[in-house]
């Protein structure tokens, strides 16, 4: 007829989970901001240093040109995939998890997290 006194004990639980959860999803955001921070600074540097290149050849004088060779363009196209293509593909990525994280936060999307992240 009593009903057990540990029913009131579920409601600190849950909102301490969804704290930590909150915590956890607003530590993601901020990872990932991180992430995206550094790939986006390594893809300037890359682009800053091919202009200089660029810069270089065209200041040579046209002996120097010829001795000193032009990388071939299919270097340049697999450069250009290595060092700009795909990180932005990743920062891509990275920009649609966290739009996902903030849903969470939101409250708009269920906050279910991979297992692997709560270890």
């Amino acid at each position: 007829m009593n009903e057990p006194a540990s029913s009131a004990s579920p409601a600190p639980t849950s909102r301490r989970k969804t704290a930590e959860v909150h915590s956890l999803l607003e530590t993601l955001i901020l990872k990932r901001e991180s992430e995206i921070a550094e790939i986006e600074q390594m893809v300037d540097r890359y682009e800053r240093r091919l202009r200089m290149e660029q810069q270089a050849y065209r200041t040579m004088s046209p002996i120097r040109r010829m001795l000193a060779g032009k990388k071939p363009d299919h270097h340049l196209a697999l450069e250009y995939i290595h060092y700009v293509k795909k990180p932005m593909e990743r920062v891509h990525s990275l920009r649609e998890e966290i739009g996902k994280y903030r849903a969470m936060l939101d409250g708009t999307v269920p906050a279910e997290l991979p297992s692997s992240l709560l270890d």
